[in-house]
């Protein structure tokens, strides 16, 4: 079949100038584009989600979006839990095995596990409410900031919180509602981060003990040019396997967010 070029042409050229003609008109006939002031305050008076202007839904939704992986990372059992598969990875030296989007994954699936009644209050108890219109969206916030406020609360240092306060030249708070979520957040995340290194000591130590093992056998019988890691790593792989390792560092992971 020979295509006509030319008709084509012509059909295109007529769907542009409708496009731009009825763009030209639907701008004539929208409102001026709202300021910034005003859509904070009409956010900030709404008793709904459907009294929110379209703007600010999706300014809100793109900088959610923008800043999950920081607030998952940030007020989750997320960071503990990748440092300690990461140091279980360096012990075993097993190069890039598991690789990283497994550990991602079990990261990820484990901070699910952990966080999911923390979640389902926040569900309950801010999100429900606020789209059956009961509570604002101010009033939302601070019910479902509640819950990840308690979980942190659990987990964190007295001493690590302490620092923080300083730094930011506070008083010596009467009760945990007196501190800011922007104080708790550092010291969670700095608590975590001690946590897990001392997890990860404990971890490297019986993969230590196999290096060393190996490395002196293999001086003794005078193997210098045998590289000791292609030799332990057989039997770290076994041991890891015959004490059920996955088993045990998950279960240790897991009930230490349920004391």
């Amino acid at each position: 079949m020979k295509i006509n070029y030319r008709r084509l042409l012509l059909v295109g050229f007529g769907a542009v100038v409708l496009f731009l003609t009825g763009h030209a008109f639907a701008q004539e006939s929208q409102p001026p584009n709202p300021t910034l002031e005003s859509l904070l305050t009409g956010a900030r008076d709404a008793v709904g989600p459907d009294q929110i202007s379209t703007t600010l839904v999706l300014f809100f939704l793109l900088t959610t979006l923008s800043l999950a992986p920081a607030i998952l990372v940030m007020t989750t059992s997320f960071t503990r839990i990748i440092v300690v598969l990461g140091f279980l990875r360096q012990a075993m030296a097993t190069q890039q095995s598991p690789p990283n989007q497994v550990l991602v994954g079990l990261a990820l699936f484990l901070t699910f596990f952990i966080m999911g009644p923390t979640y389902q209050r926040v569900y309950d108890e801010a999100l429900t409410p606020y789209m059956s219109r009961e509570i604002s969206a101010q009033q939302a916030l601070e019910a479902g900031l509640k819950p990840i406020r308690e979980f942190m609360f659990r987990q964190v240092r007295e001493k690590d919180l302490a620092l923080f306060l300083n730094i930011a030249g506070r008083d010596q708070p009467e009760s945990e509602d007196d501190i800011p979520t922007t104080v708790l957040m550092p010291a969670f995340v700095l608590s975590e981060l001690r946590v897990a290194f001392q997890i990860g000591f404990v971890i490297y130590i019986p993969f230590l003990i196999i290096d060393m093992v190996v490395a002196s056998t293999l001086m003794a019988m005078g193997m210098m040019m045998l590289p000791p890691v292609f030799v332990s790593l057989p039997f770290k792989i076994v041991m890891f396997v015959l004490a059920d390792g996955w088993y045990l560092v998950v279960q240790m992971l897991v009930s230490g967010f349920q004391q």
